[in-house]
């Protein structure tokens, strides 16, 4: 049986995945999570620095979070951008550190989001499909270039949807994963 290369298929099922996970990341649900502020950009030293880079961010509890500047006189800096980024969370400070709180979900903002994770979800299906469609048009070209057999190609076919379906069974889980966390 002639070898066929699934490498480039699998790096896009897994960078599917990882767009997945990071997309699924910033998704606010009713608890504190760090990842929700790696998008905020704090003008600070006169230029827009990501907050990571201003200062330390850690889960006081299940719906607080803590900023720890770097240099307090960036704190109101800080203060602002979190507000700025307009997250849908609350923010304080004590001069020394930022808190930033979590107000719990209503249903009508967990139902947005559910609808939010299914298109993301969906997105990366899509990405899951092209590639799918990509491997299966080489293969079929492999076959009319005569360097596989017939048999080669439903071979590689089946081998083919396997790596799909379990691409599409991780996304699913993800996806399943993210709506318990929210409705929790």
């Amino acid at each position: 049986m002639m070898d066929y290369d699934f490498k480039p298929l699998d790096t896009k099922l897994a960078d599917a995945k990882e767009w997945l996970a990071k997309e699924y990341r910033s998704l606010r649900t009713g608890r504190a999570s760090p990842a929700i502020l790696d998008s905020v950009m704090v003008s600070a030293y006169g230029s827009m620095t990501p907050l990571k880079q201003v200062g330390n961010v850690s889960t006081e509890d299940a719906r607080t979070l803590r900023v720890s500047a770097y240099d307090p006189g960036v704190i109101k800096d800080i203060e602002r951008a979190i507000s700025a980024a307009n997250l849908g969370v609350g923010t304080s400070s004590d001069g020394n550190t930022v808190r930033v709180t979590f107000p719990d979900l209503t249903s009508e903002r967990r139902e947005q989001l559910v609808k939010v994770a299914k298109g993301k979800l969906e997105e990366a299906r899509t990405a899951v499909r092209i590639a799918r469609d990509e491997s299966w048009k080489e293969i079929q070209e492999r076959e009319r270039e005569g360097t596989l057999t017939e048999d080669d190609k439903f071979a590689l076919k089946e081998d083919l949807q396997k790596k799909v379906d379990a691409a599409n069974d991780g996304l699913e889980k993800a996806f399943d994963a993210k709506e318990t966390e929210m409705s929790s």
